[in-house]
């Protein structure tokens, strides 16, 4: 049998969706690292915008996992933690590399400001070599700063990634934690906390469905949750199982 695709109409602008959170995360396997992330926002929190000291000890955290694992929510999530709380916060990733270059211009700024900032790294096995030097460069400014707080991400563990040995090996100084899938029972509770984080009702079938005849990846299983939250507002149904099959449809 064939998955089903969302039909075209459907890659909305959801405005209304919620941002990233630790709290909308489900951390099923993942309890300790988000206990350290909540441990650190908090501390943001504590300290406003004067990071008198820096919880990770002049390091920086890593993550890695599978593909739905969480990885860039994880990171989103701090990221909007950080801006709460009014910290300068830098997202990099390798589709952007302007932004990496605003970021190294600002870097000696931010190592002898008495303020926190933060950096989030997201997919770092898929760097090309401009940007694993200035990630190298990067890590070496965050060891010798106070307030720099760097959190990174990718697909492997830091000795099993296809870059720079002299990365590989910074990387692994820091604090490594490994993201795991959700299972089906999972799935389903974080699919029903994001729909009720979103105000849609569920009919009790339509998980278990989806789970046996759509993706079974969580990125494309919350998009569905997007757009059957945009469908029903349009077609002012509830979210049914007949409902769901009308979405799927092929046009």
């Amino acid at each position: 049998m064939n998955t089903p695709s969302l039909p075209r109409q459907f890659a909305l602008d959801i405005s209304h969706t919620p941002k990233a959170s630790l709290e909308n995360y489900l951390p099923g396997k993942d309890r300790a690292l988000v206990e350290t992330l909540k441990i650190l926002c908090n501390s943001w929190e504590n300290n406003s915008t004067k990071g008198s000291s820096n919880p990770l000890n002049h390091r920086w955290m890593y993550w890695w996992g599978p593909e739905g694992s969480g990885r860039s929510h994880l990171l989103e999530a701090v990221a909007h933690a950080a801006e709460r709380t009014g910290l300068d916060c830098f997202s990099l990733n390798p589709s952007e590399p302007v932004s990496w270059v605003r970021l190294e211009e600002k870097l000696l700024v931010l190592v002898q400001s008495e303020a926190a900032s933060v950096i989030t790294v997201d997919d770092v096995d898929r760097l090309d070599d401009r940007l694993i030097g200035a990630l190298f460069r990067i890590l070496n400014e965050v060891q010798a700063s106070r307030n720099i707080h760097i959190f990174i991400a990718g697909n492997a563990a830091p000795a099993n990634l296809t870059l720079r040995e002299d990365l590989r090996t910074r990387l692994g100084w820091g604090l490594i934690f490994q993201t795991q899938l959700l299972d089906d029972d999972e799935k389903i509770q974080a699919l029903e906390q994001a729909a009720k984080a979103r105000g849609l009702v569920l009919s009790p079938d339509v998980l278990p469905w989806l789970l046996n005849r759509f993706y079974r990846d969580m990125p494309n299983l919350m998009a569905l949750i997007d757009a059957l939250d945009a469908y029903s507002l349009e077609t002012k149904r509830a979210v049914t199982l007949p409902l769901v099959r009308e979405l799927l449809q092929p046009k």
